[in-house]
Order: C-alpha cells, then sequence, then structure tokens
C-alpha cells in the first residue's frame, strides 16, 4: 500500500512519462492500439488519480493547508485524465497539452511539499 507521498511522486513521474510519449507518438507517426496500449495504462493511473484526489480531499476537509484547495485537486483530476490519454495520440496540440501537465506538476509538488512540511506520512 503507497503513502500519500509515494502516490504523489509516481503521479509526478506520470506526468513526466506523458510530456515524454507526445514527441515520440509524433515521431513514429502512427495511432497506438488503444485496447493494448492506451486503455491498461489509462486504467491503471486514472485509478492511482482516483485514490489520491480521495486522500487529498479528506487531508484538505481535515488539515486545511495553507496552499492545496479543493478547486485545484479536482481540475487536477480531470485534466489529468485528459492528458494521460492524449499523450498516446500524435495530433493531440501541444500548447495546451504541455499546458496543463505543467499545471498538475505544479499542484503535485506544492502538495509534495505541504506533506514533507507537516512531517510527512499521512497515508
Amino acid at each position: 500500500m503507497l503513502t500519500l507521498i509515494e502516490k504523489t511522486e509516481r503521479l509526478l513521474s506520470v506526468c513526466e512519462e506523458c510530456l515524454e510519449r507526445l514527441p515520440a507518438m509524433r515521431e513514429l507517426d502512427q495511432e497506438p492500439d488503444f485496447f493494448t496500449e492506451v486503455k491498461p495504462y489509462a486504467d491503471t493511473n486514472h485509478r492511482l488519480l482516483d485514490e489520491w484526489t480521495e486522500e487529498i480531499r479528506t487531508l484538505i476537509r481535515e488539515k486545511r493547508p495553507k496552499y492545496v484547495h479543493l478547486h485545484q485537486i479536482e481540475s487536477l483530476n480531470e485534466s489529468m485524465k485528459q492528458f494521460i490519454v492524449q499523450s498516446f495520440y500524435a495530433k493531440t496540440g501541444k500548447k495546451r497539452f504541455v499546458l496543463s501537465i505543467n499545471s498538475a506538476t505544479y499542484t503535485f509538488r506544492t502538495v509534495l511539499d505541504e506533506l514533507q512540511r507537516k512531517g510527512g506520512e499521512q497515508g
């Protein structure tokens, strides 16, 4: 069972993977197989993201961290589910894709800082 810090770090690395995947997919210039490539990766990471989101919601309600807010977390959950799937498709527009990942990365780092500042093991 992963701690909240470990889940946050794992999701940060998913952001990095997505950022690296898009240019690689553009270079290959072929459609991925949805059921063997996209869906398994997306399902696994969407599940992790949903678990993380629930735990963070609870943390926000109980601890009221200064720099982490519910609307940020909801927005991150939605946009990350999109860019995880979009990262497999060469036709994805780069600008908004990169901005979404940068925003998610910023939020994850803010959460990580908050968790580590509070003594860490929150889950």
